[in-house]
């Protein structure tokens, strides 16, 4: 359905369980996802825009569907600043979105989300990072379970070593909270956090709920290949911020 609506440059809301695409012209324009937190999240939680701030812009030009210009214009924030972060919201939500499996799809023409317009994106672009990602989270760590489940920290976190950003994620882990839950509190994407957890879980800090087999009894993988995951992710995480810089360039 996707490549159709591409082809004729369809504008629109195409809907999934796990998620909505915005498009217009056949591009995509935004994306949401119950499971990823919201671009509102990610620039409140973070600092960078007061709560209040935003609840401003949106009662501003929510209606007019131009928060993202507002937001520009207010000097609340930079117009990079608001692209990169709405490029990270984007990705991260449409990972979700175009996940296998998430129920029936469905084309609604003409409806336009309130952010505004920012940066399209290629729904080629957006299909093929998403494929990326799956990809990745499955060489870190083959089980998907630890994607849903509360984060659960193995006893002495297995012996791995952490850095400080994982640490931030183990001290909310509470055996309740999933990752989502924890990436809202952190303000960061989810999918990021995802690959904390399945590195997490690789290593042996973090158990993983596979046939009620706890993680930090079941042997942690080969050196080699964790260290190829990670360098495979940071030759296509470099790739992801080469394009978004180039994104931003052309608009300045």
């Amino acid at each position: 359905m996707l490549s159709r609506l591409v082809a004729e440059r369809a504008t629109g809301a195409l809907l999934r369980d796990s998620g909505t695409l915005y498009l217009v012209d056949g591009q995509v324009v935004h994306a949401e996802s119950p499971a990823a937190p919201g671009i509102d999240v990610l620039l409140t939680v973070s600092g960078r825009l007061r709560p209040e701030g935003w609840q401003w812009a949106v009662d501003q030009a929510g209606a007019r569907g131009a928060v993202g210009r507002f937001l520009v214009d207010s000097g609340q924030v930079t117009g990079g600043e608001l692209e990169l972060c709405h490029l990270g919201a984007l990705f991260d939500a449409a990972f979700f979105t175009l996940s296998p499996g998430s129920g029936p799809t469905r084309f609604r023409y003409g409806v336009a989300h309130w952010i505004g317009p920012v940066r399209p994106v290629p729904a080629c672009s957006v299909a093929r990072e998403a494929a990326r990602r799956r990809e990745l989270l499955f060489r870190l760590w083959p089980h998907p379970e630890v994607d849903t489940a509360p984060v659960v920290a193995a006893p002495g976190l297995g012996g791995a070593p952490v850095t400080a950003r994982q640490r931030a994620l183990l001290a909310l882990a509470d055996g309740v909270r999933t990752p989502q839950d924890i990436a809202r509190l952190l303000g960061r994407p989810a999918f990021h956090t995802l690959v904390d957890v399945r590195r997490l879980a690789a290593c042996g800090a973090v158990e993983t709920p596979l046939a009620g087999v706890p993680q930090h009894a079941m042997p942690a993988p080969p050196v080699a290949l964790a260290l190829a995951s990670t360098e495979a992710e940071s030759v296509a995480d470099v790739a992801l911020l080469r394009r978004l810089r180039d994104g931003l360039e052309a608009t300045l």
